[in-house]
Formats: structure tokens, C-alpha cells, sequence
């Protein structure tokens, strides 16, 4: 999942935290994205995003706390903690502004980071968010956070693939299921065991708070996942100022792999919107 056409301008260690920046192929002025993974994998599964964002956008890919190369998050990390990670690597980059990008786990960073950080978030898009869980989808994932412990690498592995890929795998799918599985059973067991737990417990993080975003914000999830379902994403859009959700047919968790192409459709078309109202004003303060 190696980005194959997207030159690197930094790749390395900023604090805690692991990095890759890409440059835009658009040129030296080009405004930058992050891009914020899930719950158990790590910056490289961003790559067909980094090589279609790159035409337009600078594109900064980073570990997320306790995944990857980064840093252990705190033994009973919060969401504030994830948010202001990402605000200090941007300040090691001296980048002011961007546009965020979160999946699943990824997206509450992505939104506590907007919240948070307003000045500094030009837009917001959360993939596969979770909000606001079903009383059955909160036990649901609360029993799976309870099963987990540092020494347990590959527990439940098979089960997440289940869920992200369906039984049996598409056959046009079982290339991407084995290379999500590798980085499942790679991820650092405690990393994991931390930031699911959190994942786990904050759905209701941003319930009564997504009012205050005062940016443009993508809602994009897929139709077939249950746990990041279009009911989410579509509260999450009402819930907003300039919020909008936006639903993948046949899509599951994992569409930024498996429907790589219509997402990088639907985002840097949201991007771009999002880039032209600032350049002509259309920022809302």
C-alpha cells in the first residue's frame, strides 16, 4: 500500500510522532490535508489517498499514538491528548492550517482536533465515524474492549476482518484483506489496547458539540457498515452548521482500501470545494 507517484519531502520522527509529508504536484503553494487512520493500522493505508490528493494538496500521513513508530499514548488517554499530538506535529512542520482527514478512530481525533483547534482547520472530514451508538452496538463494542490485553497480538483479528471484508472474502478483496490483517497483527499490542479502548468509549464524545464546528465538514461512510453506519453520519450532518453526509453504495469500514476510487471522488471533490471558498472568502468565522 506504498504510495508509488508522490514525492516525499520529510520522513521521519517530529517528537513522538512519525511522519511522512508529501509534496503537491499542483506546486509550492498547495494547501496541506492530514490524514488520520483507524484503530490498528497505521499511515500506509492512506496510500491510494496520498497519490490522488497529491495532484492538489500537500498530504502529511502520520502514525496515530501507539501505532506504527509513534510514541504510547498515556495509560488512560482521551481524546484532547490525540488532538493536541497532531497539533504538535503540525507546529514541528510550522504548518498553520489544514484541511483534516479521520477514519473510524481517526475521525473523533479529526473533530476533536477541529473543535479544539478551529483557527487551524480548514475543513473537516470524518470517514466512518461512529456517534452516538445503539445501547446493542455500545455493549457490542464495549465486550470487545474488554477482551483485549498487551499479550493477546492477534486476538480477534479474524473477527475485525469479518466484519471489514464479510465471509467469505470477495475474491477481489482478499489482497487487501491480507495486507489489513498483517497490519493488525504488527500494530503494538498495548498501542492497540489503549486507543480501542478510548475508540470504544467516545462515541458520545462530540454529541451536542459538532454545533460549534465552524468549517465545512464531510460525513462519508459506506452503506454497509453497521458500526460507522449512514444513520451516523447523517445525525452527525444535522447536527452541524455546514455539515454533509454522504453514503458509498455497497461500501463497508475499511472503503478507503476496498473503494478507493469513489472515495477519492467524493473527498477531493469536498477538499476542493472547501479550498476555493477560502481562497475567495467564503470561510466561515
Amino acid at each position: 500500500m506504498r504510495p508509488e507517484r508522490s514525492h516525499v519531502i520529510a520522513d521521519g520522527m517530529a517528537g513522538v510522532t512519525r511522519y511522512t509529508l508529501y509534496a503537491s504536484r499542483a506546486g509550492q503553494a498547495a494547501e496541506t490535508v492530514v490524514l488520520i487512520h483507524g484503530v490498528g493500522m497505521n499511515r500506509s493505508v492512506w496510500a491510494p489517498q496520498v497519490d490522488a490528493l497529491t495532484a492538489h494538496f500537500q498530504v502529511l500521513a502520520y502514525d496515530m499514538p501507539g501505532h506504527g513508530e509513534s510514541a504510547l499514548p498515556s495509560a488512560e488517554p482521551t481524546l484532547a491528548e490525540y488532538a493536541m499530538r497532531l497539533a504538535a506535529l503540525l507546529d514541528a512542520l510550522k504548518i498553520e492550517r489544514a484541511h483534516v482527514v479521520g477514519h473510524s478512530m481517526g475521525a473523533l481525533v479529526a473533530l476533536e482536533f477541529a473543535l479544539t483547534f478551529p483557527d487551524r482547520t480548514s475543513s473537516v472530514a470524518a470517514l466512518n465515524a461512529v456517534y452516538d451508538r445503539t445501547p446493542g452496538q455500545r455493549a457490542a463494542v464495549m465486550d470487545r474492549a474488554s477482551t483485549l490485553d498487551a499479550g493477546a497480538r492477534d486476538a480477534g483479528v479474524d473477527a475485525t476482518i469479518a466484519r471489514w471484508f464479510g465471509v467469505p472474502v470477495p475474491a477481489h478483496l482478499e489482497a487487501s484483506a491480507r495486507d489489513l490483517r498483517a497490519l493488525l497483527l504488527s500494530v503494538n499490542p498495548e498501542g492497540y489496547a489503549r486507543t480501542y479502548r478510548l475508540f470504544a468509549s467516545s462515541d458520545a464524545a462530540h454529541v451536542g458539540r459538532l454545533g460549534a464546528l465552524a468549517m465545512p465538514e464531510l460525513y462519508l461512510t459506506g452503506e454497509f457498515d453497521p458500526n460507522s453506519s449512514p444513520a451516523m453520519s447523517e445525525a452527525m450532518a444535522a447536527a452541524s452548521r455546514d455539515g454533509r453526509a454522504e453514503i458509498i453504495g455497497g461500501a463497508r469500514h475499511m472503503m478507503n482500501v476496498t473503494d478507493a476510487a469513489r472515495v477519492n471522488e467524493r473527498l477531493g471533490a469536498f477538499l476542493t470545494q472547501a479550498m476555493r471558498a477560502l481562497s475567495t472568502g467564503g470561510r466561515h468565522d
